[in-house]
């Protein structure tokens, strides 16, 4: 059976010279509005203990100039600062201000054509046809899109497109899923899928090219000059950011591919919810665990599960998994199991553990369980 997705495709931009200064007065101009409604909202909140109901229609009175870009990009800032707002009350970090040069972009809503695709081009409202490059066919209605402009200078197009996507034939296949360092993944069948660590690969260059920028920065300073009129500075800070582009490009690769071929092969995945931004704290192991990115490919893994029609179970992250048996259920303590050792033997069936394959196993037993409660519970039989 069919199923209805909105689907995002990014399209390589290449504006010509008046496109570009049309994109840098929408960046400009949504994040003024952002800024400015923002530092009104505070100011409002601190004299009157109360929220400011405040749009961008109001704020064109005043700075004329606004109406120079498409109006849906300054309705849209307004509708994000509703839902920063709504996270903020609901526990998560107050809304920060933008900052020029900083993941600029703006996003725009399709009205009746405004935004369209042909072979070649993308059609965007008060710019007109853009060349583009499309990665793969793109099917549907497309809702909105929005454009950005990378910190090495590159302009994309992520299109949102509602489509319709055919589930995978099932495999009867189910497989547990057991994160690493050393073997990025490690599943119930013994397979082990090793981590490409596409930061630590390139940390040389990386370190490389950023000692230039330091000297660059200095000697801007040294000759009393501003960084934005340095010439040197600004061509080597793009030299920096193509590395990380570079890394980040090669990781989502990685992550795309693996998590498309699990929810193909697998019609059951179980794995576990890890802390990720507790785990990050701990200072030995913060950069190999962001390195991994394993955030990102749990969230690759349930969408593409609820696209596909298969199911992705997520096992509680207190778990034992590494030190309960596979075989009988013995329950080692954290002492009798430390980090650095990787295979131990059971002493109660005296089974042979490798410990990342039997952590595993044991999630995908766990999985099966909390899959079944779930099903029985929505049949009425629990």
């Amino acid at each position: 059976m069919t199923k209805q997705i909105l689907k995002a495709h990014k399209v390589r931009l290449y504006p010509n010279e008046e496109q570009q200064i049309f994109f840098a007065k929408s960046f400009g101009c949504t994040r003024f509005i952002w800024n400015r409604m923002l530092s009104d909202k505070i100011e409002h909140y601190k004299s009157t203990k109360t929220e400011l109901k405040n749009t961008p229609a109001q704020y064109k009175k005043e700075f004329d100039w606004l109406k120079e870009v498409d109006s849906f990009a300054l309705a849209n800032v307004q509708q994000n600062l509703r839902a920063a707002y709504s996270k903020f009350f609901k526990g998560f970090g107050f809304p920060k201000f933008k900052k020029k040069g900083h993941r600029d972009s703006y996003t725009t809503n399709n009205q009746k054509g405004t935004v369209a695709v042909t072979n070649n081009t993308v059609k965007l409202p008060k710019i007109g046809h853009i060349k583009a490059k499309f990665p793969s066919i793109i099917n549907g209605l497309i809702k909105s899109t929005t454009i950005s402009k990378t910190p090495s200078g590159k302009y994309y197009a992520s299109l949102l497109v509602e489509t319709v996507v055919e589930p995978f034939t099932k495999t009867h296949s189910k497989v547990g899923i057991d994160l690493g360092l050393t073997d990025f993944i490690v599943l119930s069948d013994g397979t082990k899928v090793a981590n490409l660590k596409f930061l630590a690969k390139l940390q040389a260059q990386l370190t490389r090219e950023q000692k230039i920028l330091a000297k660059r920065r200095e000697g801007a300073k040294a000759a009393n000059r501003k960084l934005s009129d340095s010439r040197n500075y600004q061509k080597q800070k793009i030299k920096v950011a193509k590395v990380y582009e570079r890394i980040t490009n090669c990781r989502k690769d990685f992550l795309h591919k693996l998590s498309f071929n699990l929810i193909k092969n697998h019609d059951v995945i179980a794995i576990e919810d890890l802390n990720v931004k507790s785990m990050v704290k701990n200072k030995k192991l913060s950069k190999a665990i962001s390195d991994s990115s394993w955030s990102a490919f749990t969230t690759m893994l349930a969408y593409k599960a609820d696209w596909y029609g298969k199911k992705l179970v997520k096992i509680d992250r207190w778990y034992p998994s590494s030190k309960t048996c596979s075989g009988c259920g013995h329950l080692l303590t954290k002492a009798e199991l430390p980090l650095q050792v990787r295979s131990w033997n059971c002493p109660d069936c005296l089974q042979d553990n490798d410990r990342d394959i039997n952590a595993s196993i044991n999630i995908l037993n766990e999985g099966l369980r909390l899959a079944t409660l779930k099903t029985v519970g929505a049949t009425g039989l629990a």
